[in-house]
């Protein structure tokens, strides 16, 4: 870091997460006003770059079988693993039988069993639906 970058994060500080200022606006790391300042292009295709690293390494710790996984059946995963995050997603655990089992109708028929399916379904155009075929087809669906 520069002498100024340095300077400035002594005196502004450094926050992971994002906090109300004195004067009311959310702030994130080194001073980032994100109420007023949006994020570039290329900041936000940093942070799902990073969002997506993290999730991939998520779903090779949760599933077992995830390297043998077609593409299309890991992106089901990652989507789901994205809305839902680990817990809720290590909550579906017939549904983790059935993929370690290699049965992706059985693992189709978990995730339209669920909660989540019920409130990603109408809201998100069909999300589950879409995600569950994709599990049973092996085939992507736009």
């Amino acid at each position: 870091m520069t002498r100024i970058a340095d300077l400035l994060e002594r005196h502004e500080g450094k926050r992971t997460r994002p906090y109300t200022d004195t004067v009311g606006k959310l702030t994130v790391g080194i001073e980032r006003n994100i109420s007023d300042v949006p994020f570039s292009e290329d900041e936000i295709q940093l942070l799902f770059r990073n969002d997506m690293a993290n999730a991939r390494k998520t779903c090779e710790g949760l599933f077992p079988t995830w390297a043998t996984l077609s593409p299309v059946r890991q992106a089901v995963l990652l989507d789901m693993m994205f809305n839902m995050g680990p817990g809720r997603l290590r909550g579906f655990r017939k549904m983790r039988r059935a993929l370690r089992r290699r049965d992706f109708e059985d693992a189709a028929v978990e995730m339209l069993d669920s909660k989540w399916s019920a409130q990603v379904g109408k809201k998100t155009h069909q999300r589950a639906w879409r995600l569950a075929r994709m599990m049973r087809t092996n085939e992507w669906v736009g």
